[in-house]
């Protein structure tokens, strides 16, 4: 099996959209907030930016995220903390189940470190206890959960909403 991290492509924009929407699709079966459909920009932003990235399992996309090394919305006054955050991992169903997120996480260590962070971090909406249980066995710290204050130009999800905190300090 060959695996390979890279930033996704222009070429990659169907298959990023068609793992969001079967992502939406299974978040709908199990809990009350989902994520919103996202706007082609905001993709297109993240690929000419060089922050969409896709894990590759022998040719095929596994799995897709976005990252940013700012996210003063959801973190306030953490964000200060030089950190990389992770967004949206939307897992291919092909390749359920073989622990991408610990793949990601690893992956992160390094990017993170080369890019002078001293943290990796991601939020989820709500309170999904086997999330966080999940999140947990892949090393984050889950730091507790915050009402955002301001939600203006985040995605239509994190309206109102409250969202669980999680992260890893590097050493």
């Amino acid at each position: 099996m060959m695996m390979r991290i890279n930033n996704s492509t222009k070429a990659d924009i169907k298959e990023i959209f068609r793992l969001y929407k079967i992502a939406t699709d299974f978040q709908k079966t199990r809990f009350t907030v989902h994520w919103p459909e996202f706007e082609l920009e905001l993709v297109e932003n993240e690929i000419n930016e060089k922050r969409q990235w896709k894990l590759e399992i022998d040719g095929r996309i596994a799995c897709v995220w976005a990252t940013t090394f700012d996210d003063p919305q959801i973190w306030e006054e953490r964000n200060s903390d030089p950190s990389v955050y992770i967004h949206r991992i939307a897992t291919n169903p092909d390749f359920r189940g073989q622990n991408l997120v610990a793949e990601i996480v690893n992956w992160a260590k390094d990017y993170a470190a080369n890019n002078g962070k001293r943290f990796i971090r991601m939020d989820t909406v709500g309170d999904n206890t086997k999330l966080i249980a999940y999140y947990g066995k892949c090393g984050f710290e889950y730091l507790g959960q915050l009402k955002l204050r301001n939600s203006e130009g985040l995605p239509a999800h994190y309206d109102n909403a409250t969202v669980s905190l999680f992260e890893i300090r590097l050493k």
